[in-house]
């Protein structure tokens, strides 16, 4: 059943909010509770609880809770040699940008005698969740390992669902492998983030956690980033998104592509196109029912299209206001002289350039990090990126003249602030010898 067409200049405030809302997210409180459950089952009992969770969730007795690194190493010779091609290809180019976002150190002389410094480090251990589901992930492998591997974490483990047999794809095991990753876990949902977070007899715990997921996963990471004895985590995530701009001049075929690619990631996902070409949307809307008929996963992308929008707008200026105000995961700009509006283009996670642009290239292999903020975090968090697995600081030394130049000013300000420890600090080493 096709979406009716909404024009923006007739809404309210109301009904445009109303329109850009996302996709409802499942019974919160309930969710709340269940995972606290869960962390709590992982942190009082460990790999006993792992494993009472994975039988319950996936229908598996594990016996090793850790994968055999002969399994790992195995993967290169049992992959099908055009997934291997494609996976090195995907892994070059990932490594390749990410090599080119090391961050520069900084070192000052703010005043004479006063250097300060910012310097930066890899972080120490880094945990990467790989969803299960319905088709294994090589790429999100890549996108966090490779990345983890280019940064110089020297810790890198890797936490997957097991499938029915106890076992994890192939590809999976082999795209970790190039990434550097030796250990693997067959432990999914949120108790793969508890054990992450706190660790168990066979987990050692990591400094953050990094990784999509299903509604569980999303928030058990938020959990346990707001407690002391938890893990840093790399965004807030919910479903999935893509919002299509396009003009009269757009490709239909194309558009309707970039909205059903999203679409079959899953029945929560959201698809949303918006024209200032009452055309372009009319033919759009006739190609996604025809291509949806002839998609494998077309059940999960028909229910996933329920939540689809097309936005007629007087204009594509008005059309990017419309995004803004979305803050998409994946922005696709299907217009003439597209790049011309990168500028005006403030909130989203990721911005495909032009027709030959689909989103499928950044999921894979374009280089460029496919882990986003999504439902509206792209006005205030980042893509995934090197320094997103690096942590920065400061250095201060200051001479005895450096400690004179400013020493006056830091007295006065203690005083100001009655901290007189504070002021004592430097009175002391300004009246003693040089």
């Amino acid at each position: 059943m096709t979406a009716t067409v909404k024009n923006w200049s007739t809404l309210n405030d109301g009904q445009k909010k109303s329109l850009l809302s996302r996709p409802a997210q499942a019974d919160n409180q309930g969710l709340t509770a269940s995972v606290k459950n869960i962390l709590e089952t992982i942190k009082q009992r460990g790999d006993e609880g792992i494993r009472e969770l994975t039988k319950q969730f996936d229908g598996v007795r594990l016996g090793k809770i850790r994968l055999a690194e002969a399994a790992i190493e195995e993967a290169k010779n049992t992959i099908a040699p055009e997934v291997k091609d494609a996976i090195d290809l995907a892994y070059q180019n990932i490594r390749a940008f990410h090599q080119a976002q090391f961050p520069q150190d900084v070192k000052v002389e703010t005043q004479p005698g006063v250097v300060c410094e910012l310097k930066h480090t890899p972080l120490a251990s880094v945990g990467l969740y790989i969803p299960g589901g319905t088709a294994p992930l090589p790429s999100t492998v890549l996108m966090l390992g490779a990345t983890a591997q280019v940064a110089g974490c020297p810790r890198r483990i890797l936490c997957t669902p097991p499938d029915a047999q106890g076992n994890i794809a192939v590809e999976i095991r082999y795209a970790a492998s190039i990434c550097g990753i030796e250990e693997i876990y067959l432990v999914g949902g949120a108790q793969a983030i508890a054990a992450m977070a706190f660790g168990t007899a066979s987990i050692a715990k990591v400094d953050k956690i990094y990784g999509p997921g299903n509604s569980y996963v999303t928030e058990a990471k938020q959990q346990v980033s707001t407690r002391p004895d938890g893990a840093a985590i790399d965004m807030p995530a919910g479903p999935s998104e893509v919002l299509v701009i396009a003009d009269e001049k757009a490709n239909p075929v194309f558009v309707a592509a970039d909205l059903l690619s999203q679409a079959e990631h899953g029945t929560d996902s959201q698809a949303i196109l918006v024209s200032n070409s009452q055309s372009l949307i009319s033919q759009t809307q006739q190609e996604v029912e025809k291509q949806l008929a002839q998609l494998n996963r077309r059940d999960i992308a028909q229910m996933a299209m329920q939540h689809g929008r097309y936005i007629l707008t007087d204009s594509i200026e008005q059309a990017v206001q419309v995004s803004n105000e979305y803050a998409p995961e994946h922005l696709i700009v299907q217009t003439q002289n597209a790049r011309q509006l990168l500028a005006s283009l403030n909130n989203a996670g990721s911005i495909f350039v032009g027709q030959w642009s689909p989103e499928s290239a950044g999921d894979y292999a374009s280089g460029t990090n496919h882990v986003l903020p999504t439902y509206g975090y792209a006005r205030n968090y980042s893509s995934l990126g090197l320094v997103d697995f690096m942590r920065r600081y400061t250095v201060q030394e200051l001479s005895y003249e450096g400690l004179q130049n400013i020493g006056p000013a830091i007295m006065n300000l203690a005083d100001a602030e009655g901290l007189d420890a504070h002021r004592q600090a430097v009175a002391l080493r300004l009246q003693g010898d040089k």
